[in-house]
């Protein structure tokens, strides 16, 4: 089965626009200005995943929400059941930036965390 993707790089400030062919197990990728976007080009046909970013309910806190990400980048599949779970949550405060959130979300290997101080 032969998949065609244009694409804009995202690892560095140029934004080279790619073209990715993939047939089979075969990727050819023009447009890449250098071997990062070549491997963000073959990620985005073989495994896309993004970063989570929210905000969640804090009880009892100086601040009615924490500002939240995954830890790192989850598959793009993913996304909507997290942000599902990241809605359900709710926090007792105080709150540390690192704190794990929600562990393991969507059965991802990936904890959701905060990222400020909320006392």
């Amino acid at each position: 089965m032969k998949k065609e993707m244009e694409m804009t790089c995202i690892v560095c400030p140029v934004g080279c626009v790619m073209h990715a062919e993939m047939d089979g197990e075969n990727i050819q990728v023009t447009g890449n200005g250098c071997k990062r976007g070549y491997t963000y080009a073959v990620n985005e046909m073989t495994n896309p995943t993004r970063m989570v970013t929210s905000s969640v309910l804090v009880k009892g806190g100086d601040m009615p929400l924490v500002s939240v990400k995954t830890k790192e980048a989850v598959p793009k599949g993913k996304i909507d059941e997290i942000v599902s779970l990241i809605k359900q949550a709710e926090v007792k405060a105080p709150v540390n930036i690192g704190d794990v959130i929600i562990k393991n979300a969507a059965g991802t290997n990936v904890d959701v965390i905060a990222t400020r101080n909320v006392g």
